[in-house]
């Protein structure tokens, strides 16, 4: 059993920044994918970054240049740095892990809420 913990959703202006926050209970970067996803109301939820097990990155087009995975292994953390913030980047932000081997269960945190003001 993994969890996934996110924090550091708010409220934030539009042009301001937030960190989110992936507390995983275990390590598990060297066979998990992780990503964060987000999902609007009324809209599908969709995958804004990943990070591979070997520290690879992937973002979605619509937040390129503006948000930044990270993480830090000593402290089975993930992060989404998000810059330059939009009201169109409001929505529920989850972190989720990946198998990289298609051999194990995903893993879903309980998200956390990310509202952007114009």
């Amino acid at each position: 059993q993994v969890q996934l913990v996110e924090s550091g959703g708010g409220l934030v202006q539009a042009g301001g920044s937030l960190r989110l926050s992936c507390a995983a209970s275990v390590n598990i970067f060297s066979l998990y994918v992780m990503g964060w996803y987000r999902q609007a109301p009324g809209q599908q939820r969709e995958l804004v970054a990943a990070l591979t097990t070997r520290a690879s990155t992937s973002y979605a087009d619509a937040v390129k240049g503006r948000f930044t995975i990270s993480r830090d292994n000593a402290k089975n953390m993930v992060y989404l740095q998000m810059n330059s913030l939009k009201p169109e980047d409001t929505g529920v932000y989850y972190c989720n892990a990946h198998s990289a081997s298609g051999g194990l269960p995903d893993w879903w945190g309980q998200g956390t809420q990310v509202t952007v003001s114009s």
